[in-house]
C-alpha cells in the first residue's frame, strides 16, 4: 500500500515516524513547505518522542530512510502533487487546509485513490471513530475524517454509559497539552486567552466538541457542554467527564462494564489502569482513552470519571488502524 503525507506538523512527522516501520505499508512522499532543511531537522529531533533512530539520508529532492526512498515534496496547490505518477493509494492530509470534501477531493483529482483526515473536518466529510462506527465505511468512501484526539478518547466512553445506563447530562473538561496554535509569550490574538503564555498559565479555550460529540451520538444531542483547559505541559491530556446518570450504579459496576468493554467492542482503543499514575506515564500509550479506575467517584446519580491519552500517540495509533482498514488489513492489530 503506497502512501503519501501532505502537511509535517506534530500529527504527520509521529505518522511519519510510524509508518517507515509498518508492515505492507510503503510510504513514497512527503509534502511540506517549510525549508527542507528545516524538515530534515525536525524528523529527526523531536523534543517530546527524542531522536529518531532511523538512518536518514538527503539526496536532492529524495530521503532514503533505512535503504528506502521517499520524495520530497514542497508543492502548496494539492492538484500539482504527484500521486498519480508515484501510484499513491491513500494521502494523509495533516496540514489542516483540507478539511472540507471539495478540498480534500483536490487529492483524489491528484490521482490518489482515498484520502485520510487527521482532524475531524467539515460535516460534508464521514466521521468514522475507530471502535465506534468504522465499520459503517465502504470503499467508495474516498475521504474519510478519524476524528480528533479529543472525539476519540471520549466517544468509547460515552457510547459505553449511555448503552450501558443511560445519560441525562455530561460536561467534558479537556485538560490537554498546549499546541502550536497558542503563543510561548504574551502576543495578540484573536482568541486573547490563546495569545496568552503558554507555558506559564492554564489557558481555558472554547472548542466545538459538543456539536461532534452529537453528531456521533444522536441520543445525547441537548446534553452534552465541552470545554478545554490547555496545561503547561508539551505533551498529554486527561479528560475529566462528569455525567449525571439515568439510574444509579456503584464504582465497581461501572469498572466492570469498561473491563469488559475494553475486552470486546472497544479492545485496543479502551483501557483500565489501577494505578496511580500521571500524564507522563502514558507517553506512548496506543490507546484512545484510559478509564482511570483510582479517580472514579459517584455521588448519587452523578458520576465523574478521569481518562488518559497521549493526544499524539494515542490518535495517530487510531489513525494508524485507519490505514490498515483501507489498505485491507487487520486493524487494531
Amino acid at each position: 500500500m503506497k502512501i503519501a503525507i501532505n502537511g509535517m506538523g506534530r500529527i504527520g512527522r509521529l505518522l511519519f515516524r510510524r509508518l517507515i516501520e509498518e508492515p505492507g505499508i510503503e510510504l513514497v512522499a512527503i509534502n511540506d513547505i517549510m525549508p527542507r532543511e528545516n524538515l530534515l531537522y525536525l524528523l529527526k529531533y523531536d523534543s517530546v518522542y527524542g531522536t529518531s533512530p532511523l538512518d536518514m539520508l538527503a539526496l536532492n529532492e529524495t530521503l532514503v530512510i533505512n535503504a528506502k526512498p521517499i520524495e520530497l515534496l514542497s508543492e502548496p496547490d494539492a492538484l500539482k502533487l504527484p500521486w498519480k505518477s508515484l501510484g499513491v493509494d491513500l494521502v494523509i492530509e495533516c496540514s489542516g487546509v483540507y478539511t472540507k470534501k471539495e478540498k480534500a477531493a483536490l487529492h483524489l483529482e491528484a490521482g490518489a485513490k482515498h484520502v485520510l483526515l487527521s482532524t475531524t473536518g467539515d460535516t460534508d466529510v464521514p466521521l468514522l471513530i475507530h471502535g465506534y462506527n468504522h465499520d459503517e465505511w465502504r470503499p467508495e468512501d474516498k475521504i474519510v475524517s478519524p476524528g480528533g484526539c479529543m472525539t476519540n478518547s471520549s466517544t468509547p466512553v460515552l457510547d459505553i454509559l449511555e448503552s450501558a445506563i443511560g445519560i441525562e447530562s455530561v460536561q467534558l473538561n479537556f485538560l490537554h497539552s498546549y499546541t502550536s496554535r497558542q503563543q510561548l509569550v504574551d502576543a495578540p490574538h484573536h482568541d486573547f486567552r490563546r495569545g496568552r503564555a503558554a507555558a506559564e498559565s492554564i489557558i481555558p479555550v472554547e472548542i466545538d466538541q459538543a456539536a461532534t460529540l452529537e453528531r456521533l451520538i444522536p441520543s445525547l444531542k441537548g446534553k452534552i457542554a465541552a470545554v478545554s483547559t490547555r496545561v503547561p505541559v508539551a505533551n498529554g491530556a486527561m479528560a475529566d467527564i462528569s455525567v449525571v446518570l439515568k439510574n444509579k450504579i456503584s464504582r465497581e459496576q461501572i469498572h466492570a462494564i469498561f473491563e469488559e468493554e475494553a475486552n470486546a467492542k472497544y479492545k485496543g482503543v479502551l483501557a483500565v489502569n489501577h494505578e496511580q499514575l500521571v500524564s507522563l506515564d502514558f507517553k506512548g500509550n496506543t490507546h484512545s482513552c484510559v478509564v482511570d479506575a483510582t479517580l472514579t467517584s459517584i455521588v448519587g446519580n452523578h458520576l465523574k470519571l478521569i481518562v488518559w491519552f497521549d493526544n499524539e500517540y494515542g490518535f495517530t495509533s487510531r489513525m494508524i488502524d485507519w490505514v490498515r482498514t483501507i489498505g485491507g488489513m487487520n486493524a487494531l492489530a
